[in-house]
């Protein structure tokens, strides 16, 4: 067994000699940006993005050390002393970490240039080699990066062989393992916990999702969230994401004409040093007294489980009182069918491309949306879900675009989590008052959203929970409305409710009852109701779309802003179409017709809806029209995506 306590040595050994070099380019990267944190940055909130750097490293170090750990170890195994298990280590992990300090290297001036981690971007220059190493080479600002990249290579294998020679010559004097079968037992089991140990180091935590490059961010400041990231790490995943197929982009249109359509349909010019979208809105009477915001995204909340929108059954008593009390739309339709693209359409104001995820991604989009506007104009905003912060990149997409502070999972008690998306409801809607209690003053409005999760399977339905019906999928329906119900009692009570305008829409829905057609409108037809003490009740049944809410809600708050995203203000303009997708299904409609198209099939269909009854037609002038929409509303969303757009203002 002492043969195997070399072994073991040696490979930690290299392991923390590796986490060092790993922190002195961290260290390095530190340095030698040119950048002036805010007066509350003390050396304690620096120190933290150090550790989550030894956390980051730790993960790119355990993939190199896990293949090393098991040959080594089924080597004792051997009669003979397994020399040749040192030498193959010793090379192996050199070239491994040849190619992680490399890039290490290559990350210091790679972020003193794009002010980011590198990521697979870099693979683009690859095919101008002679201007990139002129463009290297020819800075001296990238000398010292360089040259400690060619040190640290030299020093790894010239210390990685050394030091394996140095425990090889210890561990062939020792015993060989004892061929009985207890020993054999013992070492097996320690064998596989050790690589067990590795192969969580890779994973990163303990939490439902293994490491993202989320868990980094932190804290307000945009280079400390990024410095925690390993390089290699960062790079390795965004290739990764690069290669996933629902990243990949689709041609529907010509992209300059679905830009040249989409400002027809929006009736914008756009704003040269901005985007073809972008325009600034004004208004005269800038508000004064600012109104605090308070904004419930529903899971799963499509419009038909409510009596407001056609529900036989009572499910949602106390929404469909609010719908009564608040302005209220009809004909309101959400941009995607998951949580994501209903965050990333109602905050932010852009389409879904299909199953595409906006928020996750290595590299962190920038959105210039509501947060952002509201932060500018003194507003505290507050986010608070259900489940893991890590979730769909959740911490650092909305750290990175607006939030100010964050409210998650590991902020909420163990024994509150329920299932594997945290906690109910109730819990949530409870945590938020008391937070927004803490926050709230009278010098600063807020901005909070609250992200809803118990109408999504599986679901849990708390003991002692009285219903009126017997299926767990609308009892879990009566449980959301009364837990909103229970929030709003006491958020009556609270001295910032008379100013505070209150927002529930659902983030997505889902299917209710007998899908019409190839795409289930239950889906995506969801409620909107803006609720407050100035906001004159009515129905409002001209189409709307997620997109919107934000244009509209700073129209009612009466900000002026840069808008640069697809939403409009449906105080003062009106929709012809709305658009919006499925995983694998793109459509548009109007009050009367549908289109649908499938891509990856090349397959589409028109429906003309007479009475709420879907009628299958041939294509025709008005389809053709609903599809240039449909085209081109995704065609210029991915544009946008793919260069940069999304957070210009």
């Amino acid at each position: 067994m002492k043969r195997a306590g070399y072994s073991l040595a040696y490979l930690l050994t290299i392991h923390a000699i590796a986490l060092i070099v790993f922190f002195l380019f961290r260290l390095m990267l530190f340095t030698s940006i040119d950048y002036e944190f805010a007066s509350d940055v003390t050396i304690g909130t620096k120190a933290i993005a150090f550790i989550k750097g030894v956390w980051f490293d730790n993960v790119i170090a355990c993939y190199i050390t896990i293949l090393p750990l098991a040959t080594m170890w089924v080597a004792q195994f051997f009669k003979h002393f397994p020399r040749w298990a040192y030498k193959f280590t010793a090379i192996f992990t050199s070239i491994l970490y040849t190619i992680a300090f490399s890039i290490s290297a290559a990350n210091v001036p790679y972020f003193q240039y794009f002010f980011t981690n590198i990521n697979s971007s870099i693979f683009n220059w690859f095919g101008y080699a002679g201007t990139t190493g002129g463009m290297i080479f020819g800075e001296s600002a990238y000398i010292l990066p360089i040259l400690c990249g060619i040190f640290s290579i030299i020093f790894i294998w010239i210390a990685n062989i050394k030091i394996a020679r140095r425990f090889a010559t210890r561990a062939e004097k020792e015993a060989p393992l004892q061929y009985s079968v207890k020993s054999l037992a013992s070492y097996s089991l320690v064998g596989l916990v050790l690589i067990g140990l590795c192969a969580f180091g890779i994973r990163g935590r303990t939490g439902y999702n293994p490491i993202k490059v989320s868990q980094a961010y932190y804290c307000q400041d945009a280079f400390l969230n990024q410095l925690g990231i390993s390089a290699t790490f960062n790079l390795l995943t965004s290739y990764m994401d690069d290669m996933r197929k629902e990243n990949r982009p689709i041609a529907l249109l010509d992209d300059q004409e679905a830009i040249k359509n989409m400002q027809q349909y929006l009736n914008r010019n756009g704003i040269d040093s901005i985007s073809p979208l972008a325009r600034k809105v004004t208004y005269a009477d800038s508000a004064v007294n600012k109104k605090n915001v308070v904004m419930v995204l529903m899971e799963s909340m499509s419009a038909r489980l409510m009596q407001s929108y056609g529900q036989e059954k009572p499910l949602t008593p106390f929404l469909d009182s609010l719908y009564q009390q608040s302005q209220s739309y009809k004909n309101f339709y959400s941009s995607g069918i998951h949580t994501n693209h209903g965050i990333t359409a109602t905050l932010y104001s852009f389409p879904t491309v299909l199953n595409r995820n906006a928020m996750k991604g290595t590299k962190i989009p920038r959105y210039v949306g509501l947060p952002d506007v509201l932060a500018q104009n003194g507003y505290r905003n507050m986010f608070f879900m259900t489940h893991e912060s890590q979730y769909d990149n959740m911490n650092a997409f909305f750290r990175t675009n607006g939030f100010h502070e964050i409210y998650a999972q590991e902020d909420y008690p163990a024994n509150e989590v329920v299932n594997s998306f945290g906690v109910p409801d109730a819990f949530i809607f409870n945590y938020a008052l008391n937070k927004i209690n803490e926050k709230a003053s009278n010098s600063q409005p807020f901005f909070s959203v609250i992200l809803t999760i118990s109408n999504h399977p599986p679901y849990i339905i708390p003991n002692g929970f009285k219903s009126r019906t017997s299926k767990p999928e609308e009892q879990i329906v009566e449980y959301a409305d009364q837990s909103i119900a229970s929030f709003m009692r006491e958020a009556r009570k609270q001295p910032w409710f008379d100013n505070t305008i209150f927002i529930f829409l659902g983030d997505h829905g889902k299917i209710v009852g007998t899908p019409e057609c190839e795409m289930p409108q239950s889906y995506n037809h969801i409620p909107l109701m803006i609720y407050g003490k100035d906001i004159e009740p009515q129905e409002i049944t001209h189409l709307a779309s997620q997109v919107d809410v934000a244009p509209t809600l700073l129209s009612l708050l009466g900000l002026s802003h840069t808008q640069n995203n697809f939403g409009i203000d449906l105080n003062t303009e009106r929709r012809d179409f709305v658009a919006f997708t499925t995983d694998k299904q793109i459509a548009a409609r109007d009050s009367s017709h549908i289109y649908i198209y499938e891509p990856a099939d090349d397959v589409e269909y028109c429906y003309t809806i007479n009475n709420g009854k879907f009628e299958k037609s041939a294509i025709n002038p008005t389809f053709e029209q609903l599809k240039n929409f449909c085209f081109s509303t995704i065609q210029s969303t991915q544009y946008f995506n793919l260069q940069g757009l999304t957070g210009k203002e």
